[in-house]
């Protein structure tokens, strides 16, 4: 029986409610001391004392019931049956178990071992159930809520703030950022605006590790994939540099104006090359130029985005490169992404400029700011551009197999996650950063964070899946950790995307070949008509007499039908109605049934009726 008491007591008993304020402290009074009672005072030798070491007044003993063991033995492989009974048969063991069910004993006994069972149950409950016992099994996945927390802010050191317009890694454990700021608008000027690039430190957001100089600002900066002091930078005048933070601040080597870019250089990687010198970077005027570190006073080749033959490309009708990307495991393949929305599959390989540029894909209504190839499935790449992300597969050129719905901020970057396939990051203009997984849902993210205000303009994930860092438009990176189940990768994952991938490949080149057969059958009925129009533009005379005469024909016809006198109106019908008369009478009608007397009675009075009525 549980015995309940309620303590009572008044608010005012309370005490006053304590008030803190900022204020200095007072002095309320002051007693000065007065030698004269001193004398009042008996002083006495020091001593100590110890309260630990006081009496003890009592004590009690107390232990446990002793527990007695003994030692026996069974065998339980057969299940401790009696010897007499056979195993093999069944009836044996039913009959074992009704004789001990009628015994006296048995349900004495089962309802003392009910309360020892019930006991163990009740510590069982309190026992971690996903504990792991045996190591020859996988722990199942403990179910974990998607979260994002913001670890550092990296600020713009100087002012006016300039947006950031790339983030790099370091390969040296990934502690190191690079990151270039530039203002791209068109024809901007802005006052006092410095052109300094910063390398920081993760665990230092206080302050830039170094301070990079370049002559004009730079819009892209990519570390080297092997070597953690080398560095490579396109800038907005179209001229690439190559730095050594060893050498100092500023760039070691660039590349001459004349042979450099003609706009901003959006985009510049590393190739996975023997010397480990070679890199490519592309512009907007159009073209893609290959360089190498040793001498960079000209490209190693040149690549114009125009879709025509070598002798006819024309660098005005050439597409704007806005990104490039480049898989070290194809060496020879590269793709670009445009400023017309078309993603072009180039191989390096190829003798002109249609070998070079094999595919092109449709992609966005817009730029096309970010294209990447799956860690996990080569074929598939990503694409960001206007209002949605896309996933493409090189077998399908004429749609994407996913896609995202549209948003109602403008989407700027994106990137797969390095660690989980299914798992690709994005970013927006109205400062969200949203995180989708492909094998859990297609129709929403399954996290939006809201990182800033500003205008979220570039993003780069490290290599361990869990930390991104994202820049905006007013100067700033964040570095975001995310929880463990978003950079996971579970058992089935790949096997699980795979399928997806294959179905929604076999969906879309369905459709490739429906679409295919209306185009065809669309393009046939035009070369008809343009047949029709080309025999008319060539010989006139035969259009006429098949059909100008055929509907004079047909007009005459009507006029005369119409301008005929009544008396051959009145003869045609004679030999129509001689026609009828010719043709064999049908048969009369049966004769109706004869009427009986009380009907005939009742017509006679309806008759007379209506005859005195009138």
């Amino acid at each position: 029986m549980d015995i309940q008491f309620s303590y009572q007591k008044k608010r005012a008993e309370f005490g006053r409610q304590c008030l803190f304020s900022d204020k200095g402290p007072d002095l309320i009074d002051n007693y000065p001391s007065n030698r004269q009672l001193g004398k009042q005072y008996i002083l006495k030798d020091p001593f100590d004392r110890h309260q630990q070491c006081a009496p003890i007044f009592a004590e009690h003993d107390i232990n446990t019931t002793r527990a007695e063991y003994t030692t026996a033995s069974m065998n339980h492989i057969e299940g401790g049956w009696p010897k007499d009974i056979n195993l093999a048969d069944e009836e044996q063991p039913k009959r074992y178990r009704r004789k001990i069910e009628k015994e006296e004993n048995y349900f004495h006994t089962m309802m003392a071992l009910f309360k020892n069972v019930e006991n163990c149950i009740l510590q069982n409950n309190s026992v971690n159930i996903y504990q792991q016992y045996f190591s020859d099994v996988e722990p199942t996945p403990l179910i974990e809520r998607s979260s994002a927390r913001t670890l550092n802010v990296y600020q713009d050191q100087y002012t006016p703030t300039r947006p950031v317009t790339h983030i790099s890694w370091s390969p040296d454990g990934q502690t190191k950022l690079a990151v270039s700021y530039a203002n791209l608008l068109f024809q901007a000027e802005v006052p006092n605006e410095l052109k300094h690039s910063f390398i920081w430190d993760v665990e230092n957001p206080n302050r830039p590790l170094m301070v990079l100089k370049p002559d004009h600002s730079a819009v892209c900066m990519e570390y080297h994939q092997k070597d953690p002091n080398t560095l490579v930078s396109g800038h907005k005048n179209g001229v690439v540099s190559l730095w050594d933070i060893r050498k100092g601040l500023e760039p070691v080597d660039s590349t001459i104006v004349e042979m450099s870019f003609r706009d901003p250089v959006y985009s510049v990687l590393w190739m996975n090359s023997k010397s480990g010198c070679e890199f490519f970077s592309g512009s907007t005027d159009g073209t893609v130029k290959w360089w190498d570190t040793r001498n960079l006073s000209e490209p190693t080749d040149t690549l114009i985005l125009d879709y025509a033959r070598e002798e006819d490309q024309d660098l005005a009708k050439a597409y704007g490169c806005s990104c490039l990307e480049y898989e070290p495991t194809i060496p020879t393949r590269f793709s670009v992404g445009t400023e017309q929305g078309v993603t072009i599959s180039c191989n390096r390989k190829g003798k002109s400029a249609v070998e070079k540029m094999s595919a092109r894909f449709q992609a966005h209504l817009g730029p096309v700011w970010t294209m990447q190839r799956n860690p996990g499935f080569v074929k598939n790449f990503l694409t960001i551009g206007d209002w949605t992300a896309k996933v493409w597969s090189e077998d399908c050129k004429e749609s994407a197999i996913i896609w995202t719905n549209y948003h109602m901020a403008r989407l700027t970057d994106g990137a797969w996650s390095p660690t989980r396939f299914s798992v690709f990051f994005t970013t927006r203009s109205d400062g969200v950063l949203d995180v989708w997984d492909l094998l859990q849902q297609q129709d929403e993210a399954v996290l939006s964070v809201k990182i800033c205000d500003e205008e979220l303009k570039t993003l780069r994930p490290h290599d361990s899946g869990r930390m991104v860092a994202v820049g905006n438009q007013k100067g700033t990176t964040y570095l975001v950790q995310f929880s463990e189940n978003i950079s996971m990768n579970n058992k089935n994952d790949k096997a699980l995307l795979t399928a997806m991938f294959e179905r929604e490949n076999r969906r879309e080149k369905i459709l490739e070949a429906r679409f295919r057969e209306l185009r065809l059958k669309q393009k046939k009925s035009e070369m008809r008509m343009d047949a029709s129009e080309a025999q008319l533009a060539e010989d006139p005379s035969e259009f006429v007499d098949k059909y100008v005469t055929q509907a004079e024909a047909e007009f005459k016809m009507i006029i005369d039908r119409e301008t005929k006198p009544p008396e051959e109106e009145e003869e045609e019908e004679e030999e129509e109605e001689d026609e009828f008369e010719d043709e064999p009478e049908p048969p009369p009608p049966p004769p109706p049934p004869p009427e009986s007397e009380e009907k005939k009675e009742k017509k006679d009075k309806k008759g007379k009726k209506g005859k005195k009525k009138k």
